[in-house]
């Protein structure tokens, strides 16, 4: 398979990550893993900030990609066939019909920001 075919399917997993997530036949250590690739996928601070030139994006090319590969290889595969099909149903381009999704990660990042504010001042 060739690198951006790669590319393109990987991105298609994030929603079937979400999927597997939310299936009682997930194994837990599959669902851990899960959160946090959903987590970082959605999270608006990344482990290398984008301004830093090169570096800045290999968490996207690297970590993320990475992330997502390893929790797909935890699931069992009929459970991420199942995923693939309802991913296509439910997500558009990439991401959800229904933005609120996100809004679980949002209200983390803010408190973890809350309290980083209020441990300086």
């Amino acid at each position: 398979m060739k690198l951006k075919e790669r590319a393109k399917q990987l991105k298609k997993d994030i929603p079937v990550v979400f999927l597997a997530l939310k299936k009682k036949e997930t194994p837990w250590y599959a669902k851990a893993l899960a959160v946090l690739t959903i987590g970082y996928a959605l999270s608006p601070i990344d482990l290398i900030p984008d301004f830093i030139p090169v570096f800045g994006y290999l968490d996207d090319l690297i970590i993320l990609p990475l992330m997502i590969a390893a929790t797909i290889k935890l699931v069992p595969n009929d459970i991420i066939e199942q995923c693939r099909i309802e991913s296509e149903q439910i997500w558009k381009d990439g991401r959800p019909k229904k933005w609120y999704y996100a809004i679980p990660i949002m209200i983390i990042w803010l408190i973890i920001i809350a309290l980083i504010i209020r441990a300086f001042l």
